[in-house]
């Protein structure tokens, strides 16, 4: 820590990278050729949106909660900062992910002859929709618990416990419990997918992770220099 300006977060090689990916995620996204998938069509390409958000999104809250971890081992606030603001962003990322999510929804789910409410009722009671919002509910109590916590060595601890609650939870709500009940979400094999969506989706996952991550540095920046006295 001698010479903070040597890390990681002020590199400036993986902010481009960032960029070129997206850069290249939207208009491969928009342009490039796509497998014509039953039901899909040509909004497989939200593909490289809504399911890249979520994986960044889990990616996101990964890193929260081994930073979790890494303050109850050695009580360091730098750490309680930094699993807090990813945390932040992943919310951020999440919801961008459900809105994506919803949309696709929109063009795919829609029954063009159901009236406004019988397609809500049908979208309400979508399992992965549920699980979806539980999850970023439960993530966005870990800010409010934060809040409710004047102490800091205090908050840091009861927030490092509860991040990771959050984490354990995470995965069964968005993944394995839906799977166990009957879903109108579409099922892609990663194995089956066309390659012509791999050539995009990786990099869209990638690209979308590095502005996050991106965005997550520039929080804890700030962050450190607002309590610095603290440090």
């Amino acid at each position: 820590m001698s010479n903070p300006k040597t890390g990681f977060m002020y590199k400036s090689w993986w902010k481009i990278t960032a960029v070129v990916l997206l850069v290249y995620t939207i208009a491969g996204g928009l342009l490039m050729d796509i497998p014509r998938l039953p039901e899909l069509e040509e909004t497989i390409r939200n593909m490289y949106f809504h399911v890249a958000l979520w994986f960044a999104m889990m990616i996101l809250f990964t890193i929260s909660v081994v930073y979790a971890i890494m303050y109850l081992n050695k009580k360091n606030l730098r750490y309680d900062i930094i699993s807090k603001q990813f945390a932040t962003t992943g919310i951020f990322i999440g919801l961008l992910g459900y809105a994506t999510g919803a949309i696709w929804m929109s063009y795919t789910w829609a029954d063009p002859n159901a009236s406004l409410m019988d397609s809500f009722s049908t979208f309400s009671r979508e399992p992965k929709l549920i699980g979806a919002a539980i999850a970023l509910l439960v993530y966005s109590a870990y800010l409010v618990l934060r809040q409710s916590i004047p102490d800091i060595d205090r908050r840091a601890r009861v927030s490092a416990v509860y991040n990771i609650f959050a984490f354990a939870l995470l995965y069964p709500a968005i993944k394995i419990i839906p799977s166990m009940v009957e879903s109108l979400h579409p099922v892609l094999d990663f194995k089956e997918v066309d390659n012509k969506l791999r050539r995009v989706f990786y990099p869209a996952v990638i690209g979308w992770t590095l502005l996050a991550v991106w965005i997550t540095t520039i929080k804890i920046r700030i962050q450190f220099l607002k309590e610095k006295d603290m440090l």
